[in-house]
């Protein structure tokens, strides 16, 4: 599971030149699944998303998190996080996880994350224009792979 989170001003999702959701101050996630992905991870990122500081405080610093200032967040499918880009020029998205097992467990994360923060979705497998102003920018990476770096659950 690869997770791209932005600290944003305001994000919208278009579906057919119509919005279908938006935000103003909190953050986007690009959320893509692979082969072996289940929910078994998702109480870890929920908590990682909902605490993580990168909003800033009256000093400037890094020490707010999405729910102290009170945000939402707006979570959007992305397979091509799994994209392969190293052999010629097409990319392959054979590591991208099976469109129905993605699906649901895209719908399954994202229904869990609103139940901790205000969360807003796209559509999966929709042709989405995503619309954003970055804050910052900052931008976080996730990846299941580097919490087995990061020794997590020992």
């Amino acid at each position: 599971m690869r997770l791209v989170i932005q600290r944003v001003k305001k994000a919208s999702c278009t579906i057919d030149n119509q919005v279908y959701s938006n935000i103003d101050a909190g953050l986007l996630v690009f959320l893509g699944f692979t082969q072996g992905d289940n929910n078994s991870l998702f109480p870890y990122f929920y908590k990682k998303i909902a605490n993580m500081r990168i909003f800033t405080d009256n000093f400037d610093k890094l020490n707010l998190s999405i729910q102290d200032i009170h945000g939402k967040i707006l979570v959007i499918s992305q397979f091509t996080l799994y994209a392969w880009p190293y052999n010629g020029n097409r990319p392959s998205f054979t590591k991208a996880l099976a469109y129905e097992e993605a699906k649901a467990l895209y719908e399954e994360f994202c229904q869990g994350l609103n139940e901790i923060v205000e969360t807003k979705t796209g559509v999966f497998g929709a042709d989405m224009q995503i619309e954003l102003l970055n804050d910052g920018p900052v931008t976080i990476l996730l990846d299941s792979n580097d919490l087995k770096e990061a020794n997590y659950g020992k």
